[in-house]
């Protein structure tokens, strides 16, 4: 070990206090600490610590003046497509799926923190009447979309699962799969990479210690991805594959379509070479980024970085100007991520995250900030929307396709609980729009929800009533119709008709493909008996009623 020379690289960069407890350290902890110094490109990391100072200065003001909405003629969205044009979509994307050139890519580098648990949040059981995981839910979307397009074309393509975890979250994720058998995926087909690493700085730029001999470091981001898929050979791989189109999404959001052909159809169709899915924003001055134009480029704008008079503006319509709320969901060709990995990436900025990083001090002691006492420098996933060629958004339906889990419950909002609620209003609204009716014990049915506020909504407007009639109506209904259909029976409703039209459905209700094994543990936030029905998902007919 030259030691002498790691403290003349060191001093360069003003970082000779990463060896300031040497002469403390084993033998075994010195050689842990020089490998790590060692491998560390110093001159890379302060220049991103640098860059961030400098644009962080020049950025301070609001964008408003140099914000356009997108425009309309790449703005699809399902409310505004009539539905002929939407099957085109979904048979396009299924055709592609068929032939193999489609991959999903899951952003998973987060442990669930948030949610009370140390383990990654794609492990996360939700309490559904099934116990599924959020990976197990996805997985299963994998498998029937498979086979959907199969259906349709007569081929079997498989869609490649790529999951790209951070150096905390990648062996529980591989040992997760290993243990429940990849939940029917080919094991092939399921790739588990990991982003990089970034060393952590306090405010003045001096790289953090977390131990004696262990700088602190944290993923670089999201938008770490476009590094993690050149230098893993990622890109290789799916390029070997015969991949074209990536559908890429975060971990969270239990509504999450994999793959959706909708999407992929008419992203292709545009001649996309990078698309945003987006929901339209629930009021202006949601918390929520938005899908802009910035000086003639793409990108997310955050909602701290505008104007409340620029979130309030709307179109001649009556809709916000600036609607379309990012949900970390794309689209990227394959040949636009190797244009990108190749060049532009290194152009990508680093944004500050401030942290409380737990640290040694000067004396050694661990110290547990009660406030940020540094920074760790992330990247975007969306910020490469600036170099697509051809770029597109595509609207849809927040109840439908966005419920993201972030929280424990007691929080506000994005947590299991309301998760969980979401997944149960959707598969609820497909068994009706199957036809199908649910009723209580008495054998009344029970109304849909959204349709009884529409029509409290009118009754209010024509004064038939009053907020405190309408209130309590609403209150009558306020515990959800407890239904979950498995993903191998139906990926977004279709192929329920011939099970459930003219049936009537006393909830608790679960629909299980035969392959599966009915739930058999209690279930806390089930307080009725649960009722399962097996449904061939090939035929679309109920095979049996427990």
């Amino acid at each position: 070990m030259d030691v002498t020379q790691l403290r003349e690289q060191l001093a360069k960069y003003n970082q000779e206090h990463l060896l300031q407890f040497w002469d403390e350290l084993s033998n075994e902890k010195k050689q842990e600490l020089y490998t790590e110094l060692n491998e560390l490109n110093l001159e890379e990391v302060t220049r991103y610590f640098a860059k961030t100072q400098h644009s962080n200065t020049e950025e301070l003001g609001k964008l408003d003046d140099r914000l356009q909405p997108i425009p309309p003629e790449i703005h699809g969205a399902v409310v505004r497509t009539d539905a002929d044009r939407l099957k085109q979509y979904e048979n396009e994307g299924l055709r592609l799926i068929a032939k193999g050139q489609v991959a999903v890519l899951l952003l998973a580098g987060g442990q669930g923190t948030r949610l009370g648990v140390a383990y990654p949040k794609g492990m996360y059981n939700v309490g559904l009447p099934s116990q599924k995981t959020l990976y197990q839910l996805q997985a299963e979307r994998i498998l029937r979309l498979e086979n959907l397009a199969e259906q349709l074309t007569g081929e079997r393509g498989s869609v490649p699962w790529y999951i790209m975890t951070s150096e905390h979250t990648k062996e529980p994720t591989n040992e997760f799969f290993q243990r429940y058998n990849y939940f029917g995926l080919k094991k092939e087909n399921l790739v588990v990479f990991e982003q990089g690493m970034l060393p952590a700085f306090s405010f003045d730029g001096r790289i953090i210690m977390e131990k004696k001999n262990k700088i602190a470091k944290a993923p670089d981001g999201n938008g770490g991805l476009y590094r993690a898929l050149r230098d893993k050979g990622i890109l290789n791989d799916m390029e070997m594959r015969g991949i074209e189109y990536i559908h890429v999404y975060c971990v969270d959001n239990i509504l999450v379509k994999m793959a959706d052909p909708v999407f992929i159809g008419y992203c292709h169709s545009k001649g996309a070479d990078c698309g945003a899915k987006v929901v339209e924003k629930a009021f202006p001055t949601e918390a929520v980024g938005v899908v802009c134009k910035v000086d003639g480029h793409y990108q997310v704008v955050e909602y701290s970085e505008i104007t409340l008079n620029t979130a309030q503006k709307r179109n001649t319509d009556g809709r916000l100007a600036f609607s379309a709320g990012s949900i970390c969901n794309h689209y990227l060709t394959t040949e636009f991520l190797r244009r990108v990995v190749e060049g532009p990436e290194n152009e990508l900025k680093h944004h500050i995250a401030k942290k409380k990083i737990p640290h040694v001090d000067t004396t050694g002691q661990l110290v547990k900030p009660e406030t940020p006492n540094g920074i760790k420098l992330e990247k975007f996933v969306f910020d490469v929307f600036q170099f697509a060629e051809r770029f597109v958004v595509w609207e849809v339906l927040r109840e439908d396709e966005f419920s993201p889990l972030k929280n424990a419950d007691g929080a506000e909002k994005d947590t299991p609980t309301t998760a969980r609620h979401a997944l149960y209003s959707l598969h609820q609204r497909f068994i009706l729009a199957a036809g199908g009716r649910f009723i209580d014990e008495s054998g009344s049915e029970i109304p849909l929800i959204p349709s009884m506020l529409n029509n409290n909504a009118i009754m209010l407007e024509n004064n038939e009533t009053n907020n405190n009639e309408i209130q309590k109506s609403c209150m009558s209904y306020k515990a959800p119709v407890v239904v979950e259909i498995s993903p191998l029976v139906s990926y977004a409703g279709e192929g329920l008709e011939q099970s459930v039209q003219n049936k009537e459905f006393q909830p608790p209700v679960t629909l299980i493909a035969p392959s599966e094994k009915a739930p058999s543990t209690p279930n806390p936030n089930l307080d009725m008996p649960l009722q399962i029905h097996v449904i061939n998902s090939s035929t679309s007919s109920a095979q049996a009623k427990y």
